[in-house]
């Protein structure tokens, strides 16, 4: 009898994990159906080429960010959230700059500040999308190499566990992805930076940087990436910046600073529509087109540097690879400061 109620129980025991592990499998089953029904929702009408360029885009920035900028994110902005943990007993050797005189005061020895980072930070990215991205005489376009730029950085913050948002820009707000982690969130972001067609031809800074301080409350470290033909956006720059880090990143192909010769040719602005026809044989003419040019990129540099701004110019025709370490460096070193 009693082999009888163990034989029992002891089946009722293997039919009830059945039952626990087919709930469970079937679950996954139904997760796994949801996110690809998901998934094919955010791919309807996303041409199948584009699809192809963003699975290349993930496989090519996510190398260089594990190969090259591998540990150079976190030591770059790991000191941009930092809040008090505690105090202690001063000990030899502590930055007298971190003793807390009030504690010290009241216990009558010195005490020091500990501080520890804050668990996660928020990257923010604003692309501008204006028809003047869809130029390049190069390898890529400046909207290419913005989305591959912008994959770079969300991927590098990805791997350190932080959030990642987007805003999207021409003279409006375009779309806004909220902050989120995850791999499949940064694919969303590069296909919606490459797929997006955008409303607007023209650019207003203004309007992306007064957008981000009313949905973005929580102090963020921000790339905004741009071409920076626009006017007048030096106000609502400083203001940001005074709640954020702004690094601006400046996409520029090369026939924007210097004209090739190649004689009579039609040179129009791609967010105005208008047209002029140049004869590009002229030596005088391309000087003072490059001139120009330079004048105009030297100006946009002592704007940033006034207030205070990190600036990134990256060139069509050459890899970012290297301006984008230069800027690590840059900042790893005055950390060290």
């Amino acid at each position: 009898m009693n082999a009888t109620v163990i034989l029992v129980t002891l089946l009722g025991i293997v039919i009830l994990l059945g039952a626990i592990a087919w709930y469970f499998y079937h679950l996954r089953q139904l997760e796994k159906s949801a996110r690809q029904m998901v998934q094919s929702e955010e791919n309807k009408g996303i041409p199948p080429e584009l699809l192809k360029k963003v699975k290349q885009i993930e496989i090519n920035t996510r190398n260089i960010v594990n190969e090259v900028f591998s540990g150079e994110y976190h030591s770059v902005f790991k000191g941009r959230g930092m809040e008090f943990a505690e105090v202690r007993e001063y000990q030899p050797g502590d930055d007298i700059r971190l003793i807390d005189w009030n504690v010290t005061a009241r216990m009558g020895h010195p005490y020091v500040k500990l501080f520890q980072e804050e668990r996660e930070l928020t990257v923010m990215l604003l692309v501008d999308v204006s028809s003047s991205g869809a130029f390049g005489t190069e390898q890529q376009l400046k909207r290419e190499v913005a989305a591959e730029l912008s994959a770079v950085l969300a991927f590098s913050a990805i791997k350190n566990n932080d959030k990642v948002g987007l805003i999207i820009f021409s003279d409006r707000i375009e779309k806004f992805i909220p902050p989120r982690k995850g791999k499949s969130h940064v694919l969303r972001v590069i296909r919606e930076i490459l797929f997006y067609r955008p409303r607007d031809a023209t650019t207003n800074i203004n309007e992306a940087l007064q957008f981000l301080s009313r949905v973005i409350k929580r102090k963020s470290t921000v790339f905004l990436i741009s071409d920076f033909l626009a006017e007048d956006f030096k106000k609502s720059l400083q203001i940001a910046n005074k709640k954020h880090d702004i690094i601006a990143v400046s996409i520029v192909d090369p026939r924007e600073v210097a004209l090739p010769n190649a004689g009579m040719i039609e040179l129009e602005d791609a967010e105005t529509g208008e047209s002029i026809v140049v004869d590009t044989t002229s030596g005088q003419l391309r000087d003072e087109f490059h001139l120009n040019a330079m004048k105009q990129r030297e100006e946009l540099k002592s704007l940033f540097q006034s207030i205070g701004v990190d600036h990134i110019n990256i060139f069509t025709n050459q890899s970012y690879v290297e301006p984008i370490n230069k800027f690590f460096r840059m900042r790893a070193k005055r950390l060290a400061v």
